[in-house]
């Protein structure tokens, strides 16, 4: 709320959350008004949700800009990231486009998606350049990240959409049919106030992301460079980017002394840490747990997740 407020009004802004997040919001931002507050009846991944609120601006306007903006992402200027989401809500405006935001790649990083875009002149709004995507890439694995760098035509995938709620509707109908239907049904039970069958249609809905669900199927999407100092905070390395270092690159959490090391994170609070002759470490301490693992490799941290599933539950 503060990144947006000297372009966005508060009556102007929703939360999507579901009941027990959003009465912590509703907390958190008084100033909201209280029917700005949408709640997911279920978690279904940010397909349904994202349906859910342009529905509710498609009441209202049809025509109106929806800005779809993740609470948790780290912008380190904001005033940077106002001016490029302003000329992006200016070219979402005109048009049958969906725009988002690519990040420019500072290394080969695996646990981004990626977009390839189409260079040359774009189309200029505002000063800023909006190039067309040709296509979303999945996560790939570290050959094909480097290869991604090297090329020169691929941005990190932000998240970040803006679209026109009319533009958005058309783009399900022709790029994901298998939502339109839902999509009719959240506008009938918005208009009815019926609760009941808004959590129907969650319980039915695909859970897919909006990634999935459209965007690497939709046409006429634009991307412009996030230039804004932007960072999901994803990954334990991410943190990298968000704390001090020292001069040898090591960022800490707790007292730590570290000789002949390098590039290493540590988060520690509770107890000392000593690191000798060691570099590129993730060392996290979470009190009932340790990892240790290599800072380019915590995006596998998922997969001891899946194994303390299947026999571990309490560490989760």
């Amino acid at each position: 709320m503060e990144r947006l407020a000297p372009l966005v009004v508060p009556r102007e802004v929703l939360t999507v959350a579901d009941a027990e997040q959003t009465e912590f919001l509703k907390r958190l931002l008084p100033g909201l008004p209280r029917k700005n507050f949408v709640v997911e009846p279920v978690a279904r991944n940010t397909a349904p949700s994202l349906m859910l609120a342009t529905a509710r601006v498609w009441l209202e306007d049809p025509e109106a800009v929806v800005a779809a903006l993740a609470a948790d992402h780290l912008i380190r200027d904001p005033e940077r990231f106002r001016t490029v989401l302003e000329a992006g809500a200016g070219a979402a405006s005109k048009g049958d486009h969906i725009i988002t935001f690519g990040i420019p790649p500072t290394f080969p990083s695996t646990g981004y998606g990626y977009i390839h875009y189409a260079g040359g002149k774009g189309r200029r709004v505002s000063e800023e350049t909006f190039f067309p995507v040709l296509e979303f890439k999945e996560k790939p694995d570290r050959a094909t990240a480097v290869a991604f760098l090297a090329d020169g035509s691929y941005l990190w995938n932000s998240g970040m959409f803006l679209w026109r709620a009319d533009t958005f509707a058309r783009k399900i109908q022709r790029h994901a049919p298998e939502f339109y239907p839902y999509w009719e049904r959240m506008l009938e039970a918005l208009t009815k106030k019926d609760n009941k069958a808004l959590l129907r249609i969650f319980k039915e809905i695909p859970a897919l992301s909006i990634d999935y669900a459209l965007m690497e199927k939709a046409r006429g999407v634009l991307v412009a460079k996030g230039d804004f100092g932007w960072s999901d905070v994803g990954a334990w390395s991410s943190l990298f980017d968000v704390w001090p270092c020292d001069e040898a690159g090591n960022a800490v959490r707790g007292e730590t002394v570290a000789l002949d090391s390098a590039n290493c994170l540590v988060h520690n609070p509770g107890r000392f840490t000593a690191l000798i002759g060691v570099k590129d470490l993730i060392v996290v301490d979470t009190g009932d747990a340790l990892l240790i693992c290599r800072k380019d490799l915590d995006q596998k941290v998922k997969d001891i997740v899946e194994v303390l599933k299947k026999g571990r539950p309490g560490y989760l």
